[in-house]
Order: structure tokens, then sequence, then C-alpha cells
């Protein structure tokens, strides 16, 4: 009975819904743990209070998941420029009466059931779409500048300076993504070039316009520092020295009780402290599992738009992972992006299920149906790009 509900309802790439599902389970333990001292001091030592919370979250970002898998792919290009157009006034009015949580006003705070919302999360799903569906629809005129390219344009550079007033690593991410997808969708790089530079010059505005610059600055120089090694890493540090290659045990983390954000930013130095090299290594092979499946689908997908829209998502969600594991080892500078599919979080967790759900709609796809114009071309240029 339950191998024929899940063959009936768990359509897609089934290895794919392995890798989410071991993804979850991870993430409750390794939360549940991270979250000690932060019980301690807002729960009175009520640690389960966070271990069901998140194990819900956990839940219903699972449920969006299956409802996106159960939604053809196709519809969410009739939906991408809607998203768009709700993201964007999100945004602004996030900025000017959002949440302000550690100095940044990146959340809306959701009435009735007091949950915190961020806009950017909706905007990094809609803009990827929106690419995906133009550059699938554009692709015999993509030498048309004024009506092909300067839309994709207007709304990358306007999106992703919008989320640079508020959070500095999330729209340099966004912004990567996008212009690597519109490099897999065959843009000739001289428009690329422009598309660049324009992020720089409007995007570099917003930042010093916001909130965040100071605290930009500041991160990239302590990272050039040789001198200097920020409290956050220096404790990373620590957490994953005495891990050693087996960890402490599940549990065990004592650098959690020290370190800021063991359970989002910095969950990783957590995974690596009480599991070990091996157990970061699985992490890692995981992710690089979710971007194989993510490009395998690619690779089987029958028209451009979704080969396109499963190659950015892919992209998006692992880049952050990676991002956010260099980090916690000292690669890169400190950045507020969460390790997606394991640090705790509220809506984040929703729209990555749905993201995925997405990847998932487009591997659950009929090979047979008909293609759109251009889609073989486009097709065959991501499945180079993915085999190159």
């Amino acid at each position: 009975m339950v191998k024929q509900w899940l063959q009936k309802n768990l359509k897609g790439d089934p290895v794919l819904w392995g890798i989410v599902i071991a993804f979850s389970l991870i993430s409750v333990a390794v939360v549940y743990s991270a979250t000690g001292t932060l019980a301690y001091k807002k729960m009175e030592g009520n640690t389960e209070y966070f271990l069901f919370k998140h194990t819900s979250l956990i839940l219903v970002g699972l449920a969006f998941m299956w409802l996106a898998h159960k939604i053809p792919y196709r519809f969410y290009s009739k939906l991408s420029l809607v998203a768009l157009v709700v993201s964007a006034p999100l945004l602004l009015v996030t900025y000017f009466y959002g949440s302000n949580i550690n100095e940044a006003s990146r959340w809306i705070t959701i009435p009735v059931i007091n949950q915190t919302f961020q806009p950017s999360d909706l905007a990094k799903l809609a803009l990827i779409s929106y690419l995906a569906s133009m550059l699938s629809k554009k692709q015999q005129y993509l030498e048309d500048w004024k009506s092909t390219l300067v839309p994709m344009m207007i709304w990358t550079v306007a999106i992703c300076a919008l989320i640079a007033m508020t959070n500095t690593s999330t729209a340099i991410l966004l912004f990567a993504t996008c212009m690597l997808l519109m490099f897999i969708g065959r843009v000739p790089v001289k428009y690329l070039a422009i598309v660049v530079l324009a992020g720089l010059v409007i995007g570099g505005g917003a930042l010093a316009a916001g909130q965040r610059m100071d605290t930009a600055i500041s991160r990239v120089q302590d990272f050039m520092d040789p001198n200097e090694v920020p409290f956050q890493l220096e404790q990373s540090y620590i957490a994953i020295a005495t891990g050693g290659l087996v960890g402490k045990g599940p549990g065990n983390s004592d650098q959690r009780d020290i370190l800021p954000h063991p359970y989002s930013d910095f969950i990783y130095a957590i995974i690596l402290e009480e599991y070990g090299l091996f157990g970061g290594v699985f992490v890692l092979f995981l992710y690089l599992a979710l971007l194989y499946r993510g490009l395998v689908t690619v690779s089987k997908s029958d028209g451009a738009f979704a080969g396109l829209l499963s190659a950015g998502l892919s992209f998006s969600l692992v880049l952050q992972g990676m991002i956010n594991m260099a980090v916690a080892v000292g690669l890169g500078p400190i950045t507020g992006l969460p390790l997606p599919l394991l640090s705790m979080g509220g809506t984040s967790l929703i729209f990555t299920g749905i993201s995925i759900g997405i990847i998932l709609s487009v591997s659950r796809q009929d090979i047979n149906e008909e293609r759109p114009v251009g889609a073989a071309t486009a097709k065959a240029t991501v499945k180079g790009a993915v085999h190159a």
C-alpha cells in the first residue's frame, strides 16, 4: 500500500526526493542540537520548542514542494511576471517598514501567525523563472537588444538593487545566478558585459543608499586582513578543529553556546564539530548530488524553458550552499546566507521547497510534448553547457 501510494503521488526524480529527505533528517538533528543556547535564553530551557517548530516548518516546506511538483512546469512561466510585479513593491515596503533584525530590514511579519517573511525569497524565485521564460521565448531574437534584452536587464538590475539595500550577499548571489542563466541561454557576451556594468553602477548606488554598506565593507576588510580573524570565524575554526574526523557526536557541540547563529549562518561549523570531517564531506556530497540531479533534469528536459528553469534553480540553491560552507571554513567573507535545506528558517524553507518542487515538476514532464519554437536549439545549448 505504501509503495503504491508513493509511486502514485511522488512523481519526478526519485533520487532527488531521497536527497531532500536526507537533508531534512540531518536538518532536524543539527538544528535541535544547535538551538540549545537559544532555547535557554528565550524559552527558559524548553529545547523541544525549536525542535517542534523547525520540524513543522520542514513538513510545511515538503508539502509546498509536493504541491509545486504536481503543477505542470509551464504554469510557472505564466506566473513569473506577476510574481515579479508583486515582489518589487514588497521589497520597498520591507525596506521602509519591515522588521529590523540585526540592523537590517529584511522581514515582514505576517499578522495572526506571527511568522516573518522575506520578500527576497519570492523575488529570487520570480526573477529566475522570468529569465528562463524570456530566454526560452526569445531564442531567435537575442540580437534584438531593445525588445528582448532590455526587459531582462531592467528586471534583473532592479530586483537585485532593491535586495542590495538590505541584503548584500543575497543580491550578489542572485545577480551571479542571473548572469550564469543568461550565459547558458546564449545571450551574447557583449550584452552580458552591459548588464554587469549596469548592475555594478545601480547596485552599488543601492548598496550605498541602503542599510548594509558599512557592514559589507567591514566584512571584506576583515577577510582581506591576514592579522584579523572575526569572532564568528574564530569560533567556527574551534568547532571544526575539535570535531576532527568523526566528530564529538550528535548533541555534543560546545561551540553552539558561543558561536553566533549556530543554527543558521554557521550551522555547517556545528555539523563539522558534531559529525566531523566525514559528516561535512557527506553534506557537501549531497549538495553536489543535488546539482547533478538538477542538471540531469536539464539534459532530459523537452524544451528550453524546462532546461533553463531547472538549471537556474539548481545553481541558485547549490551556489548558496557552497558560499555558506566556504564562509564557515574561512574561504570567504562572512555573509548572512543560510545553508539551504539545513539551516533553521521560516519562509525560506517554504521557498526552497517550492524551488525543488519546480525542478521535480520538470523531471516528471511528458517527453512527448511538443516543443516550443526555438526550444531544440536552446536545449542543445543548455546540454552543451552542462557537459562542458
